[in-house]
């Protein structure tokens, strides 16, 4: 019995004292939540098929540091370049424009993640509390790196 209670007690203090979780956000969410609480918005606009945005989700946006401090200060929004659906953010309304059979850009995706002219994968935008674009950044950005952009903008 004082076996099965000490490998019990090892267990729970070998487990993580809590699984945080980086709390996702729509953009028609994050309008409404702004009323009542504002704070900046990070947009991090990815595909499917981009490798360094995978990367990125695996690896800087699961660190606990950056998930404390996107919870805790910023509104987090993860957005597909090529979602279909139209998206009513800042007044107006955003669509999808195909380039092509099955393949094109968000128009929000163009607004966001355009950095001389030009769009690439994964991009990071943040927005101040009025929706102004007070940082752009093309590539993936390791944990230690996003930390001092975000912990400057907080």
């Amino acid at each position: 019995m004082k076996k099965a209670v000490y490998i019990l007690l090892l267990i729970l203090w070998a487990m993580p004292s809590g699984f945080a979780q980086l709390k996702l956000n729509t953009f028609e969410e994050v309008e409404q939540l702004s009323k009542v609480n504002p704070k900046p918005i990070v947009i991090f606009t990815h595909t499917n098929w981009c490798a360094y945005c995978t990367l990125m989700e695996n690896t800087t946006f699961k660190d606990p540091k950056i998930i404390a401090t996107l919870n805790e200060y910023f509104y987090f929004i993860s957005f597909d370049a090529e979602t279909k659906t139209d998206i009513f953010f800042n007044n107006t309304t955003f669509k999808f424009q195909p380039t092509g059979t099955n393949i094109g850009i968000h128009q929000l995706a163009t607004a966001l993640a355009t950095i001389d002219n030009q769009v690439v994968y994964p991009s990071l935008a943040i927005l101040d509390r009025e929706n102004a674009i007070v940082f752009q950044q093309h590539s993936a950005l390791k944990a230690n790196k996003f930390f001092v952009i975000i912990d400057k903008l907080k």
